[in-house]
């Protein structure tokens, strides 16, 4: 077969499909833009073409993923708020079972890698608003249940985190522990509220 040379697009698709499994397969530390390049079976000198350095690539694998995990995750709006956030969850919960090492890395690696915290932190930041809103549609989320959502968001991590590790709960009665975990944290806002 001959070489066919990729458009800029479908070449940067495919780095992207590469690097999802690359950051699976291997820690961030045990990769070097040489290697990535041979995997990819490209020039180092095409690869920084695309991304500047090695941490850029990561970042766009991980924004990749996020903007997947976001569309998949997106709420039904015709369903009433608490069957949207059902469904959302069970949209992340099937997105982190398909995902799991990449998931397991960046929750992991957010701590070495800035601009992975940061990204975590802004889809945070829009899963926090989205889920008020819908808990609060008449009005602005009051503090205390935004700090209980976020905080929620820490339980889930933490959660999802062990279950691809032990893999001995089934996804339906995670969904059902993470459902009631939030709605105990939204109940403990409103009584925080009240007082």
């Amino acid at each position: 077969m001959g070489y066919r040379r990729l458009d800029v697009d479908e070449r940067r698709r495919q780095l992207l499909e590469l690097g999802a499994d690359l950051f699976t397969r291997f820690s961030y530390d045990e990769l070097s833009m040489s290697r990535i390049a041979r995997e990819a079976g490209i020039s180092k000198a095409l690869l920084y073409h695309y991304f500047p350095s090695k941490e850029a690539y990561f970042v766009a694998t991980l924004e990749e993923k996020a903007a997947e995990l976001q569309r998949r995750t997106e709420p039904d709006p015709s369903l009433p708020p608490f069957e949207q956030l059902s469904g959302s969850l069970d949209a992340y919960l099937a997105w982190v079972e398909e995902n799991a090492g990449s998931f397991d890395k960046m929750i992991r690696s957010s701590g070495a890698v800035p601009e992975v915290r940061a990204l975590l932190d802004r889809v945070r930041a829009d899963t926090v608003k989205r889920i008020s809103e819908g808990l609060a549609p008449d009005g602005e989320p009051s503090p205390v249940l935004r700090t209980a959502v976020r905080g929620w968001l820490g339980f889930l991590d933490g959660a999802c985190l062990d279950w691809i590790e032990h893999r001995d709960l089934d996804r339906e009665t995670l969904h059902g522990l993470l459902l009631a975990a939030l709605t105990g944290a939204v109940l403990a806002a409103g009584e925080a509220t009240e007082r």
